[in-house]
């Protein structure tokens, strides 16, 4: 396996909050802020971090989402406005990504040793937590995404600590492709195979085995 570096740049997390998606008042816990110093790693990610929703969000398979400050830099000068760390919604925002981020990756990070499992699949929290309408199709456009990862060591990070990538095998699919498949924007039998020999989130791998269905011989 090849290598990667990069450098945790934040830690952020979120108490719940209040948010107006549509007509429906919800709680969130996206508004996520930095922490200053450490922060434990649990199996189901940073104790005391807010998810309000269980049934999409969180979990041991998608425990830590991570999303790049180069992506939140691209953001910035899309939509003319400051974000900062965590604005994503991200546990941990890295520096940057190295190149074609892939299922299973593995990220070693202070204490912890993180594995790739997932694109975040963004839903209408995002649109009201921006306050653009549409924003979502933005979004998956730009495919900047970020990626969720299961936590194989838990453990303690701060910032500025290296970010080192154990890299999948190339017969695993990308985040991007994952992304796009998600998104109805690239199917084949040949894709699906690939997805489900790499360690993907549950969520994800149900999915892909019913679409696979499809493929079968009668």
């Amino acid at each position: 396996m090849d290598n990667a570096t990069a450098e945790l740049v934040s830690i952020n997390v979120a108490s719940s909050r209040s948010l107006k998606v549509g007509r429906r008042l919800v709680k969130t816990g996206h508004f996520k802020q930095p922490v200053s110093g450490s922060a434990l790693i649990a199996a189901v990610g940073i104790p005391g971090d807010y998810v309000g929703n269980v049934r999409h969000h969180g979990g041991v398979d998608q425990a830590i989402y991570l999303y790049s400050m180069e992506d939140i830099a691209w953001w910035e000068r899309l939509l003319q406005r400051r974000l900062g760390p965590g604005f994503f919604g991200e546990n941990l925002s890295i520096s940057h990504w190295w190149a074609r981020p892939r299922i299973g990756d593995r990220v070693a990070v202070g204490d912890v040793l993180l594995e790739i499992t997932a694109p975040r699949t963004p839903c209408a929290t995002l649109d009201a937590r921006v306050g653009m309408p549409g924003f979502l199709r933005t979004f998956v456009r730009a495919e900047r995404c970020g990626a969720y990862a299961r936590v194989l060591r838990p453990g303690v990070v701060q910032p500025g600590d290296r970010v080192e990538v154990s890299l999948a095998p190339e017969a695993w699919p990308t985040v991007a492709e994952v992304f796009r498949y998600w998104h109805g924007l690239g199917t084949d039998e040949r894709l699906l195979r690939r997805m489900l020999q790499a360690p993907l989130a549950e969520r994800i791998r149900d999915r892909v085995v019913r679409r696979l269905e499809d493929f079968s011989p009668v």
